[in-house]
C-alpha cells in the first residue's frame, strides 16, 4: 500500500477528497481503495459507486473498515474510459486559493490580470452506466435525478436548476446573456444539510440566483457532477462556481466558492460578480443586437431590391395578361348567359315536377287515411292548428298510429315544409320520427287531442 503521508500533500488532498465525495469514514480503507487504482481518483469513485449499484449501498460501503475492503481487479482501472474521465484544466490558470479561516475562496478577477481561467466542459451526451439502452442523455437524466433528491431533502425553494446537462444549461445561459451557477453536491460530507439549509435555500439568494443566473447544480456522485468536480478543481465541499461560455467551446471560470458559508456570504460573492463582470454580458448583449441589426439591415436591403425587382415583373405579366383577361371575361359572360337561361328552365322544369310529386303524395295519403270515422268511445278526435294559424279537425280511430295524422295533414296541401313534427303545448310533447309507430292512445292522444305543427325545415 502506498503511504498517503510520504506520498505529499497531493495524496493527503485526494484521500480528503475521495472520503468527501464517497463518504467512506476509514481513512485505511479509503487509502486502501486508491491505492488499489494506482491513487487515480476517478477509477476509485467510479469502482465504488459501480460496487454500491449492484446490489450494496454506499452507506454500508461507507462504514466499513480496511479489513473489509479486497483489491478489485485491474480491469476496474479501466472506468475512467466509459465516461468517469475527469476533464482538463490547464494548470496554468490556478495558483494557490485564498483561504478565509477554514473556507477557500478562488476567483478569477481577484488573482489575475488577464483573461479567466477556462475549460473545456464534459461530453455532451455520457454513456450511461448499467443502461445502455436508455434513449434519455445520461446528463439530463442525473440533472432530473438530483434535482428530485435535492426536492426530498430540502423542499421546493431552491434555485431553480436546470434539469438538463451541464453543455446545455450553459448554452442556456449564453441564449439569456447570463452567467451560469453551478452548485456541486456532497451528500456525505458534513457541511452539505447546512449550507442547503440555511445558504443555498434561503430566500434571498434564491431570488438572487433564479433572477440573475441560470442555475445548474450536480451530484458529485454522479458521472457528471464527478466531471465537473474535478474540471472545477472542487478541494472541498459545499462547492459553486460561476461560469460563462468562452470562445473555441472552452468555459471561463469567473468565481468559485468552497466549503460552508452563509447566506450573506455567497449572496454578497455572486452579488459582486454581477458587478464586476456583469459588463462581459452587456458587451455580449450589445455585440448580438448589432449582429441581430446588420442582418436585418441586409435582409430589408434585399427585401428592398427584390421587391423593386419583382414589381418590374409584375407590371409586365400585368400588360401581358390584361388582353387574355378581357377575352376571358367576355367567354365567361356568354357561359354564365347560357348556364343561367339553363339553370332557368331546369328550374321551371323542377318546380313542376315537385308539385306534380306533392299532389300525387297528397292523393295516395288522402286515399290512405279512408273515410273519416263518426264519433264514438273508441274515437279520437284531433285538432291542428297550421303555422299560418289556421286550424284543421278530424276524428280518427285510436289504433290508428300517429303517422296517420302527419299523412292527414300533408294530403291538405297547407304547407310546403319538407321536414316538421307535431307538438303538444301542455304537456310540452314532441311527436318526432320515434313516436309515429305509436297508436294514438299509447301516445296519450286519445279521446281528444290538440297539435300544433312545428316547422323544421321549408
Amino acid at each position: 500500500m502506498a503511504d498517503s503521508t510520504s506520498g505529499g500533500s497531493g495524496q493527503g488532498e485526494k484521500l480528503q477528497y475521495f472520503q468527501d465525495v464517497t463518504g467512506v469514514d476509514d481513512p485505511l480503507l479509503a487509502e486502501q481503495i486508491l491505492d488499489a487504482h494506482q491513487w487515480d481518483l476517478g477509477a476509485a469513485v467510479g469502482t465504488l459507486m459501480d460496487k454500491a449499484g449492484d446490489g450494496g449501498s454506499r452507506a454500508d460501503l461507507g462504514r466499513g473498515t480496511s479489513s473489509d475492503w479486497e483489491p478489485l481487479p485491474d480491469e476496474a482501472t479501466g472506468l475512467l474510459d466509459r465516461g468517469l474521465a475527469p476533464v482538463s484544466v490547464s494548470p496554468d490558470h490556478y495558483g494557490a486559493p485564498e483561504v478565509f479561516g477554514s473556507q477557500a475562496s478562488r476567483s478569477n478577477y481577484d488573482r489575475y490580470q488577464g483573461p479567466p481561467p477556462t475549460f473545456e466542459g464534459p461530453g455532451e451526451f455520457h454513456e450511461r452506466r448499467g443502461d445502455q439502452g436508455s434513449s434519455v442523455p445520461s446528463g439530463t437524466a442525473e440533472a432530473e435525478d438530483f434535482l428530485r433528491k435535492f426536492e426530498q431533502e430540502y423542499g421546493d425553494v431552491h434555485p431553480n436548476f436546470q434539469m438538463t446537462s451541464f453543455m446545455d444549461a450553459l448554452r442556456l445561459a449564453g441564449q439569456q446573456f447570463k452567467f451560469l451557477f453551478v452548485y456541486l453536491h456532497s451528500p456525505e460530507h458534513a457541511n452539505t444539510p447546512l449550507f442547503c439549509e440555511r445558504t443555498l435555500c434561503s430566500e434571498p439568494v434564491v431570488q438572487f440566483v433564479n433572477e440573475n443566473f441560470v442555475a445548474w447544480g450536480g451530484d458529485v456522485r454522479s458521472s457528471e457532477g464527478f466531471q465537473m468536480s474535478n474540471s472545477l478543481k472542487a478541494s472541498t465541499f459545499p462547492f459553486c462556481a460561476v461560469v460563462m461560455g468562452s470562445s473555441n467551446q472552452r468555459i471561463a471560470l469567473l468565481q468559485q466558492v468552497e466549503g460552508s458559508r452563509s447566506a450573506e456570504e455567497l449572496l454578497s460573492t455572486l452579488q459582486r460578480v454581477v458587478e464586476e463582470q456583469g459588463s462581459v454580458l452587456v458587451a455580449s448583449r450589445v455585440e448580438e443586437e448589432e449582429r441581430q441589426l446588420n442582418r436585418r439591415l441586409r435582409e430589408e436591403q434585399d427585401a428592398a431590391y427584390q421587391a423593386g425587382l419583382q414589381a418590374d415583373q409584375e407590371r409586365e405579366r400585368l400588360r401581358q395578361e390584361e388582353f387574355a383577361r378581357k377575352a376571358r371575361e367576355d367567354a365567361e359572360a356568354e357561359q354564365r348567359k347560357r348556364e343561367e337561361e339553363e339553370a332557368a328552365a331546369r328550374a321551371v322544369q323542377e318546380a313542376a315536377e315537385r308539385e306534380a310529386a306533392l299532389e300525387q303524395r297528397r292523393r295516395e295519403k288522402a286515399m290512405a287515411l279512408g273515410a273519416e270515422p263518426e264519433k264514438g268511445p273508441d274515437v279520437t278526435q284531433v285538432l291542428v292548428r297550421m303555422p299560418t294559424g289556421e286550424r284543421k279537425e278530424r276524428r280518427f280511430q285510436n289504433s290508428t298510429k300517429v303517422s296517420a295524422i302527419y299523412d292527414y295533414i300533408d294530403s291538405l296541401g297547407l304547407l310546403d315544409a319538407v321536414k316538421y313534427n307535431l307538438v303538444t303545448n301542455f304537456p310540452r310533447v314532441v311527436y318526432g320520427p320515434e313516436k309515429r309507430g305509436q297508436t294514438l292512445k299509447e301516445a296519450g292522444l286519445h279521446p281528444h287531442a290538440s297539435l300544433f305543427v312545428l316547422v323544421e325545415d321549408n
